[in-house]
Formats: C-alpha cells, structure tokens, sequence
C-alpha cells in the first residue's frame, strides 16, 4: 500500500484552495481539485450552492489530479454550505469512496456546520473520518488557522500506518 497522501479540495472562493495549498506545501504532498462542471456564477450561482447542500444532491464535476485511490491517505477539504458539505466534494467522495483506503476532513466553513461536514463525509464513506478539523473563512483570511493546520498535517502524517481514533485536543497546539 502506497503509503503517501493526497490532499483533494474543492474551492468556491478560494479559500478552501489557500488552506489546502498549504497543507499540501508544508509537507510535500500532492494535491487535486475537484470543480464545477457547470460553473456557479452570481446570485443563481449562490442558490445552486445552498439548494445543493440542503437536498444534498451530488452535482456534475470535474477532477484535476492524481488518482486518490492511488494513496495510502486522502485528506479532503472542502467548504461547508448552510451545516452541510459543498455538494462538489460530496459527489467526489461518493464516487471515491470504496477505494479510498484513509481519509481525514477539513471543512472551511464561515461559521459553523463542520461536525455535520465530517458526519456527511463517514456515511458517504461508510465509516468515520478519523480525523477531521475545522477552520473560519476568518481564520484563514488573517492566518490565525496555519499553525493548527499544521498540527492537523502532523497528526495525519503520524498515523500514515494506522487511524486510530484521534480527538482534535490531542493535535491542537494548545494542548502543549
């Protein structure tokens, strides 16, 4: 089993790509992203998105990237509209999710929702993400997320081999 990881997004604003990006940068990984067959543009756009996630449908899409099953890990990270997960990413992970051997979550959210996030992504997948974290469009616009990100990368990086259950308390910094 390859033992690598991928890191795979799906960005509306860019903001889920900035926080993926990184993640991928501080620890050499690859990454790809998942987007829009059909772009979301404007107002309707907007209500594409939130009709989406409410009905969780599963919207035509597009993937730019290496094969995720080819990876010993997958680290998804993805928006989260109205408590739910970008519908982009959820038809992503429904078509990957028989061959996917270990998958982690971030949801980037602009206020809450990600603990919906991260149980969407354990029934799409059939079994729980064993780890998962999440961060505010805030947090990342003013950096404040990169040092818990990190934190996140290293934790992900420590169980290349197993997934034992990990509470986000025990990768936070501040549980130093």
């Amino acid at each position: 089993m390859n033992n690598q990881t991928l890191v795979v997004f799906y960005s509306h604003t860019g903001t889920s790509r900035s926080v993926a990006q990184l993640l991928a940068s501080q620890f050499g990984w690859q990454s790809g992203e998942v987007s829009d067959r059909h772009p979301r543009i404007g107002t309707a756009g907007r209500f594409k998105c939130v009709a989406d996630s409410l009905l969780r449908r599963r919207p035509a899409i597009r993937y730019e990237g290496p094969d995720p099953q080819a990876f010993g890990s997958v680290v998804f990270v993805a928006p989260v509209w109205v408590s739910r997960m970008a519908g982009p990413m959820r038809t992503f992970i429904h078509a990957q999710a028989a061959g996917l051997k270990r998958v982690a979550v971030i949801s980037v959210m602009g206020g809450s929702g990600a603990t919906h996030a991260a149980a969407e992504t354990g029934h799409l997948l059939g079994r729980a993400p064993p780890l998962s974290t999440s961060f505010t469009a805030r947090d990342v616009q003013d950096g404040s997320y990169a040092p818990r990100l990190a934190a996140f990368g290293r934790a992900v990086q420590a169980t290349s081999d197993h997934w034992p259950i990990v509470h986000p308390a025990s990768w936070s910094t501040s549980a130093v």
